[in-house]
């Protein structure tokens, strides 16, 4: 990758490229159509609460190419917290260029220097196997873990 490549954490001006990639995200991977308003609001509330958590942009040549979400878990197990890496998108023409590569050593580097982050997790669409294999090839393994929500 080239060198003009900046690695920041996102700020209130990103909401609109935030909003856009949450969107085509789900749409991509899951078939899930989301609502322009209630994204929105969702990005521009985490951008302004940072203890809920952060998103990280990666721009190239002048323009966002990618972004990931961070949140914290805390794990009384270990006496430290998860970093959940969530809402994962990169544009198109900027796919199989290494951009998760560097959103996700980016936060490796900022979590080391934070001190309590024991570890990091995320979950993908049981389908998505090229995000899978992405995430393997990180260090990454897939756990004995399935996850239930419930929706209120």
């Amino acid at each position: 990758m080239s060198d003009d490549v900046l690695i920041r954490t996102g700020e209130e001006s990103d909401a609109a490229a935030l909003t856009e990639f949450n969107i085509a995200m789900a749409l991509e991977t899951e078939g899930r159509v989301l609502t322009l308003e209630v994204v929105s609001n969702g990005v521009q509330t985490l951008l302004k609460n940072p203890e809920y958590g952060f998103y990280v942009i990666v721009e190239k040549s002048g323009e966002i190419a990618g972004s990931l979400m961070v949140t914290t878990e805390w794990s009384d197990w270990r006496d430290g917290a998860f970093w959940w890496v969530q809402s994962v998108y990169v544009r198109r023409d900027y796919r199989r260029q290494g951009i998760y590569r560097k959103l996700y050593e980016y936060i490796k580097a900022k979590a080391a220097k934070r001190g309590n982050v024991c570890g990091f997790r995320l979950s993908v669409d049981r389908d998505n196997a090229v995000a899978q294999q992405a995430y393997l090839k990180l260090g990454m393994s897939e756990t004995c873990y399935k996850i239930f929500e419930e929706l209120v």
